[in-house]
């Protein structure tokens, strides 16, 4: 097998004009793609990605792994706060089909595609770690601590 190394500003990916065989992307995701997304709850984006596509006779399978820092808000304090990010999955030509919205001819849309691994493995709950909320936020949200057991009506 043959590896192709290859670099595309768009990183949309048209199938029929790649050689069978392995072929390797590396590329960023940064603010200027976060802009491009519709209703993301992530505050800022700084992603190295890279993707293997092992393009077969019939369908391909894809690994695509990313690893960097988002920027979400924290959900005690509401202030941003930043996360580590490192993910890694396989797909293949089925689940690619599966999960395909938009289908523009033969081509697999890396960005989105590490936009979503990204998105994916972030935890349920975002939170700073203990003492790193606003102090004035943290001392509000204690004073609304419920401190005794109420009676049971």
């Amino acid at each position: 097998m043959h590896a192709f190394f290859v670099r595309t500003m768009e990183n949309v990916i048209n199938l029929d004009k790649l050689e069978p065989g392995i072929h390797h992307f590396d590329f960023h995701l940064d603010n200027a793609y976060l802009r491009s997304v519709e209703k993301t709850e992530l505050l800022g984006l700084e992603i190295d990605a890279k993707a293997m596509l092992n393009l077969l006779t019939e369908g391909f399978d894809l690994t695509v792994a990313v690893e960097g820092t988002v920027s979400v808000t924290c959900d005690r304090c509401l202030e941003p706060m930043d996360l580590v990010v490192s993910a890694e999955d396989d797909m293949t030509t089925d689940a690619m089909d599966a999960i395909s919205e938009n289908k523009k001819g033969n081509t697999v849309d890396l960005n989105w595609l590490a936009y979503e691994l990204t998105v994916v493995n972030l935890p349920l709950v975002h939170s700073h770690q203990n003492g790193g909320c606003n102090p004035q936020m943290d001392n509000l949200l204690q004073s609304h601590l419920c401190t005794t057991e109420e009676p049971e009506a």
